[in-house]
């Protein structure tokens, strides 16, 4: 990075983090691979952004023709191992990432027969809800996030039009035991910040640990409804484009310790705004409508 080049909202954290902990400016430079002004400046409170025109792609063409070689080798092949061989051969990005270019190339993912209509049926019902209904829908997720092998934490958060709530920082296996301690002390403080006193319908997929009768009887004791949601099915689910965007910011600081990881997805999520929730909700509508042209294909989201 040169010294005139912006900083992202992670690595001011992690500069200020790092500041925090008795380190010098040569140090947090060299540790963040910035420019040593550059923290400077951001210190001194004289860093000024400038205005980007547009999101810069990801990938290369390069990188693009790597891919479509991995997966012309072996058309059977699960985004997981695309995205590993992937990574393996010097592209670094998401599982989204490497699903959109897979798209791009004129694939589809195998989703089995019933499962298409399951998600179709699914779609259809939902297909006349407005965007004010789905506004009252509380989403959650668990996500996964590694700087490098073996240093990895794993992260719940939720979203609705309104906003983000907090997050949970998870040690461990998440079984319906701790998840339902999540959601006594992460969950239900989400919702009564996201909504106070007003009615909500929570939405998760179908994992083992949120499909559990325990859990359904949780929730049925806390007076919470349920949002039914097809198996296999995150691309209708909006809050998978707010974990795109911490990976990406993600990607971009290169925290290298697990403290540095935990405040770069910290400051990530806090710097999500409610427009940005409220955007991403009101494309639900649009989001079905795919699922039901792609006949329960997945789609472009």
């Amino acid at each position: 990075m040169g010294n005139t080049a912006d900083l992202t909202a992670v690595q001011k954290a992690i500069i200020d983090t790092l500041k925090q902990a008795g380190k010098t400016q040569k140090e947090i430079s060299e540790r963040i691979g910035c420019s040593q002004s550059a923290v400077s400046r951001h210190l001194s409170g004289k860093s000024v952004g400038r205005k980007k025109c547009g999101r810069k792609r990801c990938t290369t063409r390069r990188g693009d023709r790597t891919l479509r070689k991995i997966v012309e080798k072996d058309r059977f092949q699960t985004l997981g191992d695309l995205r590993k061989q992937w990574t393996e051969s010097g592209v670094e990005t998401s599982r989204a990432t490497v699903y959109r270019r897979v798209q791009e190339m004129g694939y589809r993912c195998r989703i089995p027969q019933k499962q298409r209509q399951k998600r179709l049926t699914w779609a259809t019902e939902k297909q006349h809800w407005t965007v004010a209904q789905w506004s009252k829908r509380e989403m959650p997720k668990c996500l996964k996030s590694s700087v490098k092998y073996p240093q990895s934490v794993m992260v719940w958060g939720a979203m609705s039009a309104a906003g983000v709530g907090p997050l949970c920082f998870i040690k461990g296996r998440v079984n319906a035991a701790r998840y339902q301690e999540i959601l006594e002390h992460f969950m239900l403080p989400s919702a009564e910040k996201l909504y106070g006193d007003e009615d909500f319908i929570f939405q998760h997929d179908l994992a083992p640990a949120h499909s559990a009768k325990t859990t359904g009887k949780w929730f049925t004791d806390h007076g919470i409804t349920v949002l039914n949601w097809p198996a296999n099915s995150p691309d209708p689910n909006p809050i998978e484009n707010l974990w795109d965007i911490v990976k990406r910011k993600l990607r971009d600081a290169r925290p290298n310790t697990l403290d540095e990881l935990k405040a770069a997805i910290e400051a990530s999520w806090a710097s999500i705004t409610p427009q940005q929730c409220h955007r991403l909700i009101a494309s639900m509508p649009r989001r079905i409508e795919a699922v039901i042209s792609a006949k329960g294909f997945p789609t472009k989201y």
